[in-house]
């Protein structure tokens, strides 16, 4: 006669330095989310629910291949390191329209992006604010005025050399990439206390 197991998933969890339970499993940020982030900007934004309070909510990464149409290989590549250093296998964009001067047609793949949320948010976001824009050569912050009015923030960076996955001698062309970071909050201002909060190097 055969046992039956009738197991329950048990979820470990830690405890905070406030005290609080925290899955175990859980980024270093998403903890600092609700250990401090939290009550720091309910305390400076006097808001009366924790709902209100804005959270990232995911961060889209784009790289465009203007040499796609030429050279197919380029493309390949620009997927390839946006998989290694996102963690997440990209989509391919494509041109939504021609445009004769560039010999570009409607349709044809001209970059790649990856959207990002949860888990693999935060980590990625933990290693550009801690590992990567401080290999960037003079680095002394980014810009405060990447923001678009409605929370959401913008950064450019020029070479995918800054991301320790990749491999300095394995790159065949030095490429740059857009980097949206998405919120929920209704005005920069509260955008900007929430990312500053997160560990974002603005500049002074």
């Amino acid at each position: 006669m055969s046992e039956t197991k009738n197991t329950k998933k048990v979820e470990a969890s830690a405890t905070t330095s406030n005290g609080h339970k925290v899955k175990a499993d859980v980024t270093r940020l998403e903890a600092k989310y609700k250990e401090t982030i939290v009550p720091s900007l309910m305390k400076k934004f006097e808001y009366q629910n924790i709902h209100q309070v804005p959270k990232m909510e995911k961060i889209v990464i784009n790289i465009g291949v203007g040499d796609a149409t030429q050279e197919k290989k380029r493309l390949e590549e620009a997927v390839e390191e946006l998989a290694l250093i996102s963690g997440q296998k990209p989509i391919i964009t494509k041109a939504k329209k021609s445009i004769a001067t560039f010999k570009l047609r409607e349709g044809e793949p001209i970059g790649c992006k990856v959207t990002l949320r949860g888990r693999r948010m935060y980590e990625f976001f933990d290693k550009l604010t801690s590992i990567a824009l401080p290999r960037v050569r003079d680095f002394r912050g980014v810009s405060k005025n990447a923001f678009d009015g409605r929370g959401n923030y913008t950064l450019g960076i020029k070479e995918q050399l800054i991301f320790p996955e990749i491999d300095y001698d394995k790159v065949a062309k030095v490429r740059g990439m857009d980097i949206v970071i998405v919120t929920s909050a209704k005005t920069d201002e509260e955008a900007y206390a929430l990312l500053k909060e997160f560990g974002m190097p603005f500049n002074r």
